[in-house]
């Protein structure tokens, strides 16, 4: 295959910095949740080493002793800084943001000041695992609004989903992945504002995960749900961790639009208590300082889409593979391989290769695997060659 590398002598690309080895070495659940036979390509961890101006701030912080509880709004500065430069987003207000200890746990003390325990929270299935799972611990109940065959928002399903979401006349809220986990699905601003509009007129409150926002293609362009027309009363829950590789450094924020400021404020302070630090201050050097770096992972991970498209035609071809513009995840279709309802069972048991298995994403998911394309060129051919051996 074609050497399709991306980066410069200041910017070379991050996926391909650090060996096998070296990742062996990381004692992260992506490292050691399996044996070291097996290849893992499943929990959103990148194979990169950490963002040098994101590692200087720790070290920084670190040398002064700076270990205490977080203050300030610098992170939130960050972020409005970060959304003004990269979407143009020129509306983030900081003081409509609170710090949140992570995206998944901000979304379900948002979830608590608009829903009560029994009301519905639709969904667009396949979606992330941990939506069903927080949910339905807090007491809520799960409607799906299948995506449909392009694996966009589809509006009709998301309409019946509204109605049946409020029958009775209870509360409801819609949980938005975007761009979208797992597919990959960057959405429109068409679309967005589409689903503001329903949502007005079902009056389901809009909670926008958008921990992958920037991870996007640079050829494509991500919308923040809370800057198209309509959204005022939503929330979005945004964090450095996905893009920076930060998910042991806790830290994310809730942003509120302008109608939804109030229910914002009603958060209990003591949520705020959990985020780290030393999160903060990561999260907030990666916003402020880490684009170049950013940059260089995004064209690492354009080339990596390619090279998964043409291996799985020269090794796999039975598997569909549609290459999206979001995330550093691929959503393969596995169905005409005769691989049964959980196909990355079979790839890690004949393969060693470990892999999200589809059905735990809800309906939809039947047939289907998750493959984490944030790794080195040589591992994600490795891998694909495993998964071919193991038919």
């Amino acid at each position: 295959m074609e050497d399709l590398a991306h980066g410069s002598p200041d910017h070379p690309n991050p996926l391909r910095r650090l060996t096998l080895e070296q990742l062996r070495r990381r004692t992260s659940v992506k490292w050691r949740a399996y044996p070291e036979d097996v290849l893992p390509l499943w929990v959103a961890e990148m194979d990169v080493p950490l963002a040098e101006p994101v590692a200087r701030a720790i070290t920084e912080a670190v040398e002064r002793g700076d270990t205490g509880y977080p203050a300030g709004t610098a992170y939130a500065e960050a972020l409005a800084s970060f959304a003004s430069e990269r979407w143009g987003w020129e509306t983030l207000a900081v003081e409509r943001t609170r710090l949140v200890p992570d995206v998944m746990l901000g979304i379900v003390e948002i979830l608590k000041l608009v829903t009560g325990p029994d009301d519905a929270v639709v969904v667009n299935c396949p979606v992330y695992t941990p939506f069903y799972q927080f949910v339905e611990h807090m007491r809520r109940r799960i409607v799906e609004a299948p995506l449909d065959a392009r694996l966009r928002i589809d509006l009709t399903a998301l309409e019946d989903a509204f109605r049946q979401a409020v029958a009775g006349g209870r509360r409801a809220a819609y949980l938005l992945c975007s761009p979208h986990n797992p597919t990959g699905t960057v959405h429109t601003a068409g679309e967005l504002a589409a689903v503001a509009a329903l949502a007005d007129r079902y009056r389901v409150r809009v909670v926008a995960d958008e921990i992958h926002a920037p991870v996007v293609s640079r050829t494509a362009r991500f919308v923040p749900y809370l800057s198209v027309p309509g959204a005022e009363g939503g929330f979005s829950v945004m964090s450095a961790s996905k893009a920076w590789n930060l998910a042991g450094l806790k830290a994310a924020l809730a942003v509120a639009g302008p109608a939804a400021a109030g229910d914002l404020a009603a958060m209990p302070p003591e949520v705020g208590h959990g985020p780290s630090h030393l999160g903060v201050i990561a999260h907030t050097a990666a916003l402020r300082d880490g684009g170049a770096w950013l940059d260089a992972v995004l064209d690492g991970l354009d080339d990596n889409r390619r090279l998964l498209t043409e291996a799985l035609v020269t090794h796999l071809p039975g598997a569909r593979y549609r290459p999206a513009d979001g995330t550093y995840l691929a959503w393969l279709d596995c169905r005409a391989l005769g691989l049964g309802d959980d196909p990355a069972a079979a790839f890690l048991d004949r393969g060693r290769v470990a892999l999200s298995s589809g059905p735990t994403f809800g309906t939809g998911g039947a047939g289907h695997v998750r493959l984490n394309l944030a790794t080195s060129p040589e591992l994600l051919a490795e891998a694909v060659r495993r998964m071919a051996d193991a038919l």
